[in-house]
């Protein structure tokens, strides 16, 4: 078998990266009136790709990484694992193919996220991992908004644009935040060169899903602003306390780690920008995009990284140089997106250019990275 086959993160990490940048160099034509082909309208189409193309790739390496480690159950690999991989990109290019594409890309896009359901949640249920089913959860509810947005398009029924964009930004940063929650604070526990022990409250981890929950109904059907600014607050308080909690200053040395934290702290950046934009006049578009580029990126970014060296047997203490260099650009852009239009909104296509060009060197830069790793065998023959 390939070594590309061999476990989800290897062709979904693959692809998921190529994609990021080079869609986002589509993106950039697209925006400054270059080129506009795609099957839905141009915004709806970069949203839905950020959310449903790039992150549900990463999602889907990791899950079916994650799975065979959670359960010691197989996961897909070898031809399964092609078909669905498949489905995956060939999807991505009907959406540049026009408006006649979009049923077939709607057919494609639909089954993956099933197939992918299926697939991790397989081995779970065979060994009745139970605590997975909130991950699980959030899995179904992706595969559903992205039906949703489906049907919309194709004039099916009618759905709110907001339920299957925004919502599948938020069910992305509570999945980070479930992930977070569970791994951050052993991964900084053995990853920094001194001893220390970090704690997730129990207290926090109960109320961010109840408070998220909350915030995600006010948000997406009951609309009311104070309503959704109170509970953004509460949220930015929260996750202050547990990023509070899992901080060390050692952690700052180590790339696979601030990269993490980072993102966690542009979901908080995100939290409190929801909360003044019920106070004051405020896009939301840049809460939004704390959460997608600034929590969505980072964090992907970064785990990626990680589970590429970790999977590949390379030391994840010593990660390839390129690697803090793709942060730090993709860090950058996060500001030049939410930073640069916050402070001059005269400046606002600058910022997007910037952040545009910034966005896809670091996941051009992950990729001259970890190609190699990704398509070769792990050097000391281990399986994986």
């Amino acid at each position: 078998m390939t070594p590309l086959l061999r476990l989800g993160f290897r062709p979904f990490f693959l692809g998921a990266g190529m994609f990021a940048a080079l869609t986002m160099l589509t993106w950039t034509g697209i925006w400054f009136g270059a080129w506009s082909p795609t099957a839905v309208p141009v915004i709806a189409w970069h949203a839905h790709e950020m959310i449903y193309g790039y992150a549900l790739a990463v999602v889907a390496g990791f899950l079916l990484t994650a799975a065979r480690n959670w359960t010691g159950r197989t996961t897909a690999s070898g031809p399964a694992l092609a078909a669905l991989v498949g489905a995956w990109a060939l999807a991505r290019l009907l959406l540049l193919a026009g408006p006649d594409a979009l049923a077939a890309a709607a057919a494609l896009d639909c089954a993956f996220n099933l197939a992918l359901l299926v697939a991790v949640a397989r081995p779970i249920v065979a060994v009745r991992q139970w605590r997975q089913l909130g991950v699980l959860a959030k899995l179904l509810l992706l595969g559903l908004g992205n039906a949703a947005f489906y049907l919309n398009a194709l004039g099916i029924a009618h759905v709110d644009p907001r339920l299957p964009l925004h919502g599948g930004i938020f069910l992305l940063v509570a999945l980070i935040l479930t992930i977070a929650g569970r791994v951050l604070p052993g991964f900084i526990e053995r990853g920094v060169r001194v001893s220390v022990r970090i704690s997730d409250p129990v207290w926090a981890q109960r109320a961010t899903f109840g408070l998220f929950l909350l915030f995600f109904i006010a948000e997406l059907f009951v609309g009311e602003a104070q309503l959704v600014a109170l509970c953004a607050a509460a949220l930015a308080a929260v996750t202050a306390c547990r990023l509070y909690a899992w901080h060390t200053p050692s952690l700052w040395r180590e790339p696979l780690l601030w990269g993490l934290y980072v993102a966690l702290i542009a979901i908080e950046a995100g939290f409190v920008l929801y909360a003044v934009a019920g106070l004051v006049p405020l896009p939301r578009s840049l809460a939004l995009h704390a959460f997608a580029a600034g929590g969505i990126g980072l964090a992907t970014l970064a785990m990626m990284a990680r589970v590429t060296l970790g999977h590949t047997g390379r030391d994840i203490r010593r990660p390839p140089p390129g690697v803090p260099i793709a942060l730090v650009l993709l860090g950058l852009a996060v500001l030049a997106r939410i930073g640069l239009p916050l402070v001059s909104p005269a400046h606002y296509d600058i910022g997007i250019a910037l952040a545009q060009a910034l966005w896809s060197a670091a996941f051009g830069c992950f990729v001259v990275v970890h190609a190699p790793m990704l398509l070769a065998p792990r050097p000391d023959g281990a399986d994986g």
